[in-house]
This record gives structure tokens, C-alpha cells and sequence, in this order.
């Protein structure tokens, strides 16, 4: 178990940073879009050789993602990692992935929704910090806000400094610790592998898209199980986009749905956190030191 999480140096103009598909395909429009967008950042960009790739959902073989992940990880040169767009498949190639070039050159990989495997990996087994923010896929997507991309930015030139937003809060108070976290279902499918997170006294982030009501009952219900809700610092919530019901209506809200599994608890819940699969998807570090103030309906989350 590591805790203390080393940080890559932030980015300047000129570095290089790549973009790779290690989940599902992305058309080459989409591609070509996202490097105009981070050259615009005065960013020279490199496409994995395999980024375009195509087979079924998927970016290419297992192989093929695999090689551009590793090439981009061994590569000095490379400052950050993007991945295109999230789907499905980080977590088939994730244990085959060398990153012990990072122990001399650690390196800022970005992405969200698949790519939190790759985020735990980094956490829990590499032991770097890393960015939940968004994609190439939606660089250009007019639904976004501004705040998604300006936080990115910022992120990664190393000028972000806290999030503000209102929600409603549970137990609401201060809370400190490192964030770990991202989509619920990936936390769900990594417990009992190497990536498990280890969650005392962290503030743990988690979002969701598409899934049915009873489902986000049933991996919070193995969470707590698992252990992996007892002794948190905090749980913020982020978007619970698209959450469905099932043939046999649920009848509670996810505010309610969560409040019931952690209610014997005594930390704070955030709710409305901008971040996930929503049009305000603001970018910030896991596995960074962090400090949530709440004043009336509005929390302010400050990176140490």
C-alpha cells in the first residue's frame, strides 16, 4: 500500500503529450480534433500509431493497445498521457503494462469513466497522481462548459487551485484527505485485484452513467461489504447521469438510495460534485491532498 503519491512535474509550452485509445474506438476526426485543441495550448501532440485502430468496440487488439499505452509510458519525452475516450477495455490490458519507467520520469495520464482503472492503477500500485478529466472524444463537444476544458488546463499547467459548487450535503461539515475514486462500476470490478482502493481516511469520488437504480444500490451495498465506506474522511458524489428504472420501479432518489447505505456512518456526503459523465465535468487530481469547506449550500474543494 503506498500513500504518499508522487507528482509529475506540471506541463509548459512545448512539451510533449500523447493521445492514445486504450479503451474503446474513436473515429480520426475526433482525434484530429483533440490535437488542434491541445496545440492551441501551445502543446506539440503525439497519436498513438494505434489510437484510429478498429476491431468490434474496441481501439485496435488488445495488443495494439497495449503497445501504444507502453510505448507512451516508456517514452522520457512524453510528459502526459490522454486518453481519447472511455467505453470499455483498460481493464484487459491494465496488468500487462510495465510502468516502471515512471519510477525515473512519472508522467500526468488524464481521462475518466473506463480510464479510473487506469487511475487506480496508478494510485494504488504506482503510487502517481493522476487527473480525472475529460477526453479528446468530447474536445469539442458545444454541451461541454467552459469550466470542463479551462479546469483541465489547468490541471495540467498546474493552476488549479480548488472547485466550487452547490449541492446538497449530508452530515455536511469539513473534511481533508487524498481523493481517490471515479466511476462506480470500475471501483466496483477492481475490488480483490491489485487496484483495490484503499479508502481510510480518503475522500472518495464517485460517478455514474446508464446504470439502473438498483445497480447503484448493489455496488455501494459491496462497497460497504467490502469495507471499502468505513472510515472515509468524506463521500462526494458526482454525476448520476442517465440513472434508470428497472421493470419493478425503485422508488427512491440516488440521494436517498446512498443515504440509506451509509447512514450509519458519521463523515460528510457531497453531492453534485461537477465532475463525470455531465456537461460540467471539471478536471482535478486523484490521489492529492485535499481539503472540503462547506458554507450553507456551496463546498469548496482546495488541492494542498
Amino acid at each position: 500500500m503506498l500513500t504518499n503519491k508522487i507528482r509529475p512535474d506540471y506541463l509548459k509550452a512545448g512539451d510533449v503529450v500523447a493521445i492514445i485509445s486504450p479503451s474503446f474506438c474513436i473515429d480520426e476526426d475526433k482525434l484530429a480534433e483533440g490535437v488542434i485543441f491541445l496545440e492551441k495550448w501551445g502543446l506539440s501532440v503525439r497519436v498513438g500509431k494505434n489510437a484510429s485502430n478498429k476491431k468490434g468496440p474496441f481501439a485496435g487488439t488488445d495488443e495494439e493497445r497495449l503497445a501504444d499505452l507502453q510505448e507512451m509510458t516508456n517514452d522520457p519525452s512524453v510528459k502526459a498521457i490522454i486518453c481519447s475516450r472511455g467505453g470499455y477495455g483498460i481493464s484487459k490490458i491494465i496488468n500487462r503494462v510495465d510502468f516502471s519507467a515512471l519510477e525515473k520520469n512519472p508522467k500526468w495520464y488524464v481521462g475518466f469513466s473506463d480510464a479510473t482503472v487506469l487511475h487506480m492503477w496508478l494510485n494504488e500500485v504506482c503510487g502517481i497522481m493522476s487527473v480525472h478529466g475529460d477526453m479528446p472524444l468530447n474536445f469539442n463537444n458545444h454541451e461541454k462548459t467552459k469550466s470542463t476544458f479551462i479546469s483541465l488546463k489547468k490541471a495540467l499547467f498546474g493552476d488549479l487551485q480548488m472547485i466550487e459548487w452547490k449541492g446538497k450535503f449530508l452530515r455536511p461539515g469539513n473534511a481533508s484527505g487524498q481523493i481517490t475514486g471515479g466511476n462506480l462500476s470500475l471501483i466496483y470490478s477492481l475490488t480483490g485485484t491489485a487496484a483495490e482502493l484503499n479508502t481510510k481516511g480518503k475522500i472518495l469520488f464517485i460517478e455514474e452513467v446508464g446504470e439502473s437504480y438498483y445497480h447503484i444500490d448493489r455496488m455501494m451495498t459491496s462497497l460497504r461489504l467490502a469495507g471499502k465506506l468505513d472510515g472515509l474522511s468524506a463521500l462526494v458524489v458526482g454525476g448520476m447521469n442517465k440513472i434508470e428504472e428497472a421493470k419493478v420501479p425503485w422508488g427512491q432518489s440516488i440521494e436517498d438510495t446512498i443515504y440509506e447505505i451509509v447512514k450509519e456512518y458519521t463523515y460528510p456526503v457531497y453531492f453534485n460534485f461537477p465532475a463525470g459523465h455531465v456537461s460540467d465535468n471539471r478536471a482535478f487530481y486523484l490521489g492529492r491532498q485535499s481539503e472540503i469547506d462547506v458554507t450553507g449550500k456551496k463546498a469548496l474543494l482546495v488541492f494542498a
